[in-house]
């Protein structure tokens, strides 16, 4: 680049980043960009790219400009969707206990209202399937939650629900989209009062997931992290409802604190989140460790391994389980559904029931529309929609509704002296072992990711792990009826399994791995031959990709 057209580009950014103090709101952020207004790398990297509202909404670091999360950013984005909503219709909105959520929420709801529809606020930080849940529940036209779930402190985010209490899907992103492109200077929109609810709403999302399939025992011990967010209080407000013992909590952990200062990440899929949680299990003798994720819904399970120590357990054999335990307490025409990245074990288990199954593309918008009659749902990375007699109580994941099924299936378990591990040694000799791993490459420059894609896609691998491959589907010319993605996946001979994909929301690339083999003795040993299968996989395409 020239230096006359940098100077320009740097004149342009400093052009708009005034314009952007004129109209924002936050004396926080104002703070921040005026201090910057002489640093021209740091106001083209604000201002030269924004975020762009995907699928199911925004998500991004706080601070200033059109590439950050703030209330600009968030404002245009509530302009956006009444545009497209149209006056009189009904928004509810929730939020978590990271920074900014609730003055984020507050501004979705003022702008809401001020361009002529309803807007009605949860009652305080919930876990994200409350709000799913509320959408449905009040007949509502969308929902958004301020949340970025798991991501780190520094981040928030900004989802929206459509009216079946489910997150949105193309065509409905673009149209935001586009109508948040057209929206002029917040300070000119007008802005309304509106509505907070009252605790109500929480105890109804209490009764419906109190009447999943949770057996009838009730004897077990729990320790329970909300990882500093916002599951604490409503967990154990379902588990006392249910009838369970209160949890013991991870103290340190307990209350929400966007800071996130006990975790790296805090994600109990990372290592060492859950470290805290293990140590207190192992010192009360727990039969079971819950977490969720600071939204709540995901929901993570730890097992004790009748050696003072514990194990945490994959979302795929959670996933299993669950999946299994809804089946044989539901009946009638009935659908299960989990995505491609995801084992293949729930379709074993539907098949052996005679229940629906299929497949989806990653993420629970699209779990959520797999068809009629859905009783399950599930992804790997720790995402339930559990359902029962009186159906899904929540159109999204639910780490509260799963964690209490999970003690429910635990405790009957218990009764008979039996652990979940027990249960996922049952599945494997009746359906064959399913094991699952993942191999994911965080960056910093996205272009090694597409650079990494591009490679797959020029040189075909022929074999993977000593297995040869069988077929390959490059799911970005859609596979199957699925909408196109970027991902491959290549199926191996003996059944195994290897899907490659960019992270939707993290600067990871994620590959996801699973081989099936016949139990015929021990599962100890079924156990150990998978986990070497897995480990020559890793290797194998490690050395393909390159990063």
């Amino acid at each position: 680049m020239s230096s006359e057209a940098g100077a320009t580009m740097n004149t342009s950014a400093r052009e708009l980043a005034l314009a952007w103090l004129a109209q924002d709101p936050d004396p926080d952020t104002r703070a921040e960009l005026s201090a910057l207004l002489d640093d021209p790398e740091a106001l083209q990297e604000r201002f030269g790219a924004k975020l762009e509202f995907g699928t199911a909404g925004l998500r991004g670091e706080l601070g200033a400009g059109p590439n950050r999360m703030n209330r600009v950013t968030v404002m245009r984005a509530a302009a956006g969707l009444a545009t497209v909503l149209g006056p009189g219709r009904h928004v509810v909105i929730g939020y978590d206990a990271r920074h900014k959520s609730d003055v984020f929420a507050r501004d979705t709801a003022a702008v809401l209202t001020g361009a002529g529809l309803r807007a009605s606020i949860l009652p305080g930080p919930l876990p994200t399937p409350v709000l799913a849940f509320a959408v449905r529940h009040l007949g509502a036209d969308a929902g958004v939650t301020v949340t970025a779930s798991h991501n780190p402190p520094r981040d928030n985010g900004y989802k929206v629900y459509w009216r079946e209490g489910s997150q949105i899907v193309p065509p409905v992103d673009s149209q935001i989209s586009a109508a948040i492109d057209a929206a002029g200077p917040v300070d000119q929109l007008p802005l309304g009062s509106f509505e907070v609810l009252g605790p109500d709403i929480v105890s109804a999302y209490l009764e419906a997931v109190t009447r999943l399939p949770l057996g009838e025992e009730r004897d077990l011990r729990v320790v329970y992290t909300p990882l500093h967010g916002v599951g604490a209080t409503v967990f154990g407000a379902a588990m006392r409802n249910a009838g369970f013992h209160a949890p013991v909590m991870v103290e340190e952990q307990r209350e929400p604190d966007p800071d996130f200062p006990t975790v790296a990440f805090p994600n109990p899929e990372e290592p060492g989140a859950m470290d805290l949680a293990l140590a207190l299990a192992a010192k009360v003798e727990a039969d079971l460790v819950l977490a969720n994720d600071p939204d709540a819904d995901r929901c993570a399970v730890g097992v004790p391994l009748g050696d003072g120590t514990f194990r945490m357990l994959t979302g795929d054999e959670v996933g299993g389980l669950l999946g299994e335990h809804v089946i044989a307490h539901t009946s009638g025409d009935r659908l299960v559904a989990t995505t491609i990245v995801s084992s293949s074990l729930l379709g074993r288990i539907a098949h052996a029931y005679g229940v629906r199954h299929t497949e989806t593309l990653t993420g629970f918008k699209w779990i959520m529309r797999a068809g009629e009659g859905l009783i399950y749902g599930y992804e790997e990375a720790l995402g339930y929609s559990v359902g029962g007699a009186h159906g899904l109580p929540v159109h999204d994941k639910d780490g509260i509704g799963a964690a209490l099924t999970v003690a429910g299936i635990a405790a009957t378990a218990k009764l008979v002296g039996r652990t979940l591990l027990d249960l996922l040694d049952d599945q494997a000799r009746r359906y064959g072992l399913h094991a699952t791993s993942q191999l994911s490459f965080r960056v910093a420059d996205l272009s090694l990711i597409s650079d990494a894609m591009a490679r797959l896609r020029a040189a075909p691998l022929a074999t993977l792990g000593g297995r040869s491959v069988e077929a390959r589907d490059d799911l970005a010319v859609g596979v199957g009826g699925l909408p196109p993605t970027d991902g491959l996946r290549y199926r191996l001979a003996g059944g195994a399994r290897v899907v490659v994909r960019p992270s939707g929301t993290e600067p990871k690339l994620k590959c996801y791995l699973e081989v099936v083999v016949p139990v015929t003795g021990e599962v100890a040993g079924a156990r150990a031959a998978a986990a070497a299968e897995l480990e020559a996989l890793k290797a194998d395409l490690g050395a393909a990709l390159g990063l």
